[in-house]
């Protein structure tokens, strides 16, 4: 197991001592065109894993150690004089017979020999620059350090590495001896404990990084996703591998996807680059992390959905992701998953696509955007949108006629307004209303047709009229039509009671007139004409079209 290589044998060997005083099997070797390899080891393969995943842990060291084959090691030149032999291998290699990996690891993780700080200095100074920036990324996350990561030891640094030590019942001298920084590193990597941190490496989407094993298992394939799903004791748990090729316009319509999924809410920051892009998102109880880069063709990252509140283990764990992240050769081919019959037009490569808590339908009724709708329609709302693309926000309510005025958030201009026929229209007049009958499913309004039996309520209100027809909920809020195409109301909610359900066909609209008034009052100018021939059910859904508006409520 390699943890270190030097460019000079005095170097090499002066850290292989200082390893071999808090580590077991230390060894070093020369490799050849100048450098010095600083090992502990040897192990069978099984056993060389097993060590460096729990020094990794435990921050014994470097996060940049890996496994490696000895047999083209040359000279030895650590320990002086000394050989080194490999182990033979175990006849059942996952038996719980101790291993080498085993010896390599104190019973007591901080069991190494203190030091006065003349020799804390002596081998602070032996520290690579990368080994200084990840005690300052542990003081960091110990609370003491809110500095550079730099790797430069200053007065801030030595400020944090007294605060810590007094924390800690340690002599505040300011400079971390060995085995204080074999403490901070366990305290660090404590949070990790159970979630077994492993290098995953996926061909198919050349990807390689560390995954927290211990509670994702991997799922399937749903390009442009590797998916690893909830296996343990965490259930909202979840990584995705990202892999495809693509260009800057692929790398946006990426960006665009991931802001209506399920597992990424709607609150939290999104930075877009023209190479890639970070999303969170916080909040139903989870809190996410997409990290995404275009690099020669080919898009890859990854996703972590974890628990809202657990951010010591979520940003530990986005730590490690984004050190250990390694891209391979290859994107995730498109068909290597046929379809299935769990596809659905709410998913996206089988992720849940975020869903609004209600959606309703509404008409444009002025040219600056405003629109009508109904009242229950924004009721309890985080967010409102047209089409589920435009934010809005509430100008007016008027529970008492059912109706609400949005306005755009952002300037917005309709392809056409509604246009108010004020004259009383005659019974047994067709009509049709237009609106989202199945909650946005289909792109584009829908027409129901039918026909008024009266021009009052079943009370007599003469502010509203009552329909023949038979719409769905989500068709309220919509423009009530007669057969010119002017709008004549717009389509109440249903007004069934506790103890009384009315038929059907039996709905109701608000009357032009009370509608023409309101927008009067908050200043909007609306749109009037005179009775008009009839036209044709292509104009009519063509002029539906135009002015309609799915509003959703978040």
């Amino acid at each position: 197991m390699q943890i270190e290589a030097r460019q000079t044998l005095t170097g090499a060997q002066d850290r292989a001592r200082e390893y071999a005083r808090r580590l077991d099997d230390v060894a070093g070797f020369y490799l050849g065109d100048g450098f010095y390899g600083i090992f502990v080891g040897p192990f069978d393969q099984f056993g060389a894993e097993n060590a460096l995943d729990r020094l990794l842990r435990r921050g014994a060291i470097p996060s940049d150690s890996f496994v490696k084959d000895g047999e083209f090691f040359k000279q030895q030149f650590w320990p002086i004089g000394g050989t080194v032999t490999a182990p033979s291998a175990p006849a059942n290699p996952r038996s719980s017979t101790p291993t080498t990996a085993d010896a390599a690891i104190p019973d007591d993780p901080v069991d190494a020999p203190d030091e006065t700080p003349q020799e804390a200095r002596a081998s602070e100074a032996l520290l690579t620059r990368d080994e200084k920036k990840d005690l300052q990324i542990a003081l960091r996350w110990a609370g003491f350090y809110n500095a550079a990561i730099d790797g430069s030891y200053g007065r801030g640094t030595r400020a944090a590495m007294q605060a810590w030590q007094e924390a800690n019942n340690q002599e505040p001298t300011g400079i971390l001896t060995t085995k204080q920084r074999v403490m901070l590193f366990e305290q660090y990597n404590s949070v990790l404990e159970g979630l077994d941190m492993r290098l995953v490496r996926d061909d198919a989407s050349g990807i390689r990084m560390k995954v927290p094993t211990g509670v994702v298992t991997f799922t399937e394939y749903k390009p442009p996703f590797v998916r690893f799903d909830a296996s343990g004791d965490i259930p909202e748990a979840q990584v995705l591998f990202i892999s495809q090729q693509g260009d800057e316009g692929r790398l946006v319509g990426l960006y665009e996807v991931f802001q209506i999924l399920d597992i990424v809410p709607p609150e939290g920051t999104r930075n877009l680059a023209r190479n890639g892009f970070v999303i969170e998102g916080v909040g139903d109880g989870i809190h996410s992390y997409t990290n995404v880069s275009l690099q020669n063709g080919a898009i890859k990252g990854f996703s972590l959905v974890w628990p809202q509140g657990d951010d010591a283990r979520r940003l530990r764990i986005i730590e490690e992701m984004n050190k250990s992240f390694e891209r391979l050769d290859g994107v995730l081919d498109p068909d290597i998953a046929p379809p299935g019959e769990d596809q659905a037009i709410d998913m996206v490569a089988g992720l849940a696509v975020r869903q609004p808590q209600m959606s309703r339908s509404g008409f444009y009724v002025s040219a600056d955007g405003t629109v009508l709708t109904t009242a229950e329609a924004v009721q309890n709302c985080q967010r409102i949108t047209y089409d589920r693309e435009d934010d809005a926000e509430v100008i007016f309510t008027d529970n008492d006629l059912g109706i609400a005025l949005l306005r755009p958030r952002d300037n917005l201009v309709p392809i056409n307004v509604a246009e108010f026929l004020t004259a009383v229209p005659r019974l047994q007049d067709q009509i049709a209303v237009a609106g989202y009958p199945f909650n946005g499913v289909l792109s584009a309004p829908t027409l129901t047709f039918g026909q008024i039996v009266d021009i009052r309520g079943l009370n007599g209100d003469d502010r509203i009229k009552r329909l023949s027809i038979l719409p769905q909920p989500g068709d309220t809020g919509g423009p009530v039509f007669d057969d010119s195409g002017a709008v004549i109301g717009m389509l109440l909610p249903r007004a069934d009671g506790d103890t009384q359900v009315l038929p059907a066909e039996v709905n109701f609209s608000l009357d032009a007139q009370r509608i023409v008034d309101v927008l009067a009052s908050q200043g909007v100018a609306a749109t009037t004409r005179e009775p008009a021939g009839p036209i044709s059910p292509v104009e009519l859904t063509r002029r539906a079209a135009d002015i309609t508006v799915l509003v959703s409520c978040w």
